[in-house]
């Protein structure tokens, strides 16, 4: 992991890095709100949204998506984790879900930059699956994981569990990959692994922001949309002042501490086995649940290096610790409420509330409190 430098240079602005589109207006909203507090934690003006000019000296970037491309970063003036709050990627498939798990066979296809090393540094932090990159290799896959019971098909560019498939058949898993569009498996590849029950998710993370590190172990929670489905309602964080280890140092339950384990095991071995991975952002999803044999499973699903839904409790706990050097543990949550008749809490930060194009009326919010001091 590239280290942080807190040396004095000149402050130029921090920006918005429009490298995802069609992002919708309420996580634009949020991602302005943000912006603003990041570019006062490093002493910055935020500048807007970076327009494709030549950027100024020691521009600070928030990129909406990941950023695909060493040197397409480098071109910006991005070098160092510093210059971020985000990642950067050498190619797109590391951004995404389909380096969870090893391919189906030594010689089977894959992408240039794949890491045959990192599959394998992972296998102990992660579920039972594969990765494939043809039909063909898909369904020798599928049919390889069927023998120990029913397995989930996952689209790697899909987010938020969409688009996925559970199937337990040969006949349901060609059905099902019929649907995978042959360009994307080709370039980005499809995800096929055990399907588990009775399933808890767990966020693990680290940030790196002017010069504080901050690490945690949090959940999310689900909470009824506008035409009343159960959706993303947002995360409830435990936030540590320092890195991983200092995050184990706590009294954790042994589930949370399985948890923190593997996504740590995870992050170093991305950084190890995927040169050109500059990440400030780090966060990792682990399920936890019973596999088809009864047996209890845990392992990283997936990784998120961009500004994503608990990114308002990262930056709010990151305040909380610049505000107090003495403060070590904080607890830090972001909220989505939908509907007209839902409110933010007095003392909560709103940093969207009004009708969304996609999701219709929406309130989001983030709070922090104190934890303890460890």
């Amino acid at each position: 992991m590239a280290t942080l430098h807190s040396s004095a240079r000149p402050a130029g602005p921090v920006v918005i890095y429009p490298a995802r589109k069609n992002v919708p207006s309420h996580e634009r909203a949020v991602h302005h709100a943000l912006a603003t507090r990041i570019a006062a934690l490093h002493g910055r003006q935020f500048g807007g949204i970076h327009d494709g000019a030549a950027a100024s000296a020691d521009t600070y970037y928030i990129p909406t998506g990941t950023i695909v491309g060493v040197d397409m970063a480098r071109g910006i003036g991005i070098e160092t984790e510093d210059d971020l709050f985000g990642a950067v990627v050498p190619h797109a498939f590391i951004a995404t879900k389909a380096i969870s798990h090893p391919l189906v066979r030594h010689d089977a296809a894959a992408p240039e930059g794949w890491s045959k090393a990192f599959s394998e540094a992972v296998r102990d932090a992660t579920l039972r699956g594969l990765t494939a990159f043809t039909m063909v290799d898909a369904r020798e896959a599928g049919r390889r994981l069927l023998e120990a019971g029913p397995i989930r098909i996952k689209p790697v560019l899909a987010t938020g569990g969409r688009g996925q498939t559970v199937v337990q058949s040969a006949d349901e898993l060609d059905t099902a990959l019929q649907d995978l569009a042959s360009d994307e498996l080709t370039s980005c590849g499809v995800v096929l692994e055990e399907n588990l029950d009775q399933v808890v998710t767990y966020s693990v993370g680290q940030v790196r922001v002017a010069g504080l590190v901050a690490s945690y172990w949090g959940t999310q929670r689900l909470t009824p949309d506008n035409a009343g489905e159960a959706v993303y309602g947002g995360s409830d964080l435990c936030v540590v002042r320092g890195g991983f280890d200092a995050l184990l140092a706590l009294e954790l339950d042994p589930p949370v501490r399985k948890a923190v384990e593997q996504g740590r095991i995870f992050d170093n071995a991305a950084s190890l086995h995927y040169a050109g991975l500059l990440a400030s952002r780090r966060n990792y999803d682990i399920a936890q649940g019973i596999d088809p044999q009864g047996q209890p499973r845990s392992g990283v699903l997936e990784q998120s290096w961009r500004i994503g839904g608990a990114s308002g409790a990262e930056v709010v706990a990151l305040e909380s610790f610049a505000a107090d050097p003495a403060l070590n543990v904080v607890r830090a949550s972001t909220v989505e409420l939908y509907g007209p008749a839902q409110h933010a809490p007095e003392g909560a930060c709103v940093t969207f509330r009004g009708v969304d194009e996609d999701v219709g009326f929406i309130t989001k919010f983030v709070m922090a409190g104190r934890y303890g001091n460890t």
